[in-house]
């Protein structure tokens, strides 16, 4: 999902923006060295292969008070829509942003498709174009760590109503874990080296770096799924990751494509799985919160507020 406005502070994320394992070392620093991002290339690829998250994770965010019936909710890079779609899906009332206009399209396109009744808006995360106290929710899905956290921050306190949260979640490939990701991640170096999303470590903070002295961890929680593909879908889903599709020349994308194509057939069944790890944290997004802590759930990796 990509909610900013260039490759810089601010830019697409590479996930969901579905969802990639990146975890760059500071929001402030240029993205894969700077070079140029632009996701509108990848919509196609984006909303026919890039899965949305698995249902569990949108069940434990209702178990917070998250994305229920009539909740005002707005989705922050939403890139084409999938976060946003199975919220109101779940019958959220809900408003999705995002900086590239071939997305927005697409996410639109997808909605109509569902006969669903969704606000899509391209626009920034630093520049929200909804008015004060708009929302009871904000979500930010495999997109926050691009944002200019001052300004978006500035942006969600406005148009929350008192009291609401921002949640940040990720979906995300293990590379450490799952052979066929650390193969498609060392195929994506061997054609844009300057990518940063590669051998994620797997490793979840109790509190996003970010967020300290700037929002308080009310909850957060973590789990595994491994998740199906073929090898059309797996390709498809590379192609639309950031160091592929959204940011290399066509020539070295069918290239990369044909060197992925050529390593499945020789090491996966046509199906398989690729496992991922989905995380999320809920925050009052203001230093301090007088909120109650929310009693944690038996459920792997879950916390009420940090441990």
């Amino acid at each position: 999902m990509s909610a900013g406005s260039d490759p810089s502070p601010g830019a697409p994320s590479d996930g969901g923006r579905s969802i990639e394992a990146s975890r760059l070392p500071s929001p402030a620093a240029p993205i894969d060295g700077g070079r140029s991002i632009d996701w509108s290339r990848t919509s196609t690829d984006y909303a026919t292969h890039r899965p949305g998250p698995p249902p569990r994770l949108y069940e434990l965010l209702a178990v917070l008070g998250v994305g229920g019936p009539g909740q005002r909710l707005l989705d922050l890079g939403t890139g084409t829509g999938l976060v946003a779609r199975e919220f109101a899906r779940r019958g959220a009332v809900v408003s999705g942003i995002d900086v590239a206009a071939g997305q927005i399209a697409a996410a639109r396109e997808s909605a109509r498709g569902e006969g669903l009744a969704l606000d899509f808006a391209v626009a920034a995360a630093e520049s929200i174009p909804f008015a004060d106290a708009s929302f009871d929710a904000v979500v930010a899905s495999q997109c926050w760590m691009y944002f200019d956290v001052e300004r978006t921050l500035a942006e969600v306190r406005r148009v929350l109503e008192p009291g609401g949260v921002l949640v940040t979640t990720h979906f995300s490939w293990l590379p450490r874990a799952d052979p066929v990701a650390r193969a498609s991640e060392a195929l994506v170096l061997g054609v844009n080296p300057a990518w940063q999303g590669a051998d994620w470590s797997g490793r979840i903070a109790a509190e996003p770096a970010w967020a300290a002295g700037r929002a308080s961890v009310t909850a957060m929680f973590w789990f595994d799924a491994d998740i199906a593909f073929t090898r059309a879908s797996w390709r498809g889903r590379m192609r639309a990751c950031r160091g592929v599709g959204a940011s290399l020349p066509d020539a070295d994308v069918a290239a990369f494509d044909a060197a992925l194509a050529a390593w499945l057939d020789a090491h996966t069944a046509p199906t398989f799985t690729v496992r991922h790890r989905i995380d999320a944290h809920v925050l009052s997004p203001w230093p301090t919160s007088d909120a109650a802590a929310t009693p944690a759930l038996a459920e792997k990796g879950f916390s009420a507020g940090a441990d």
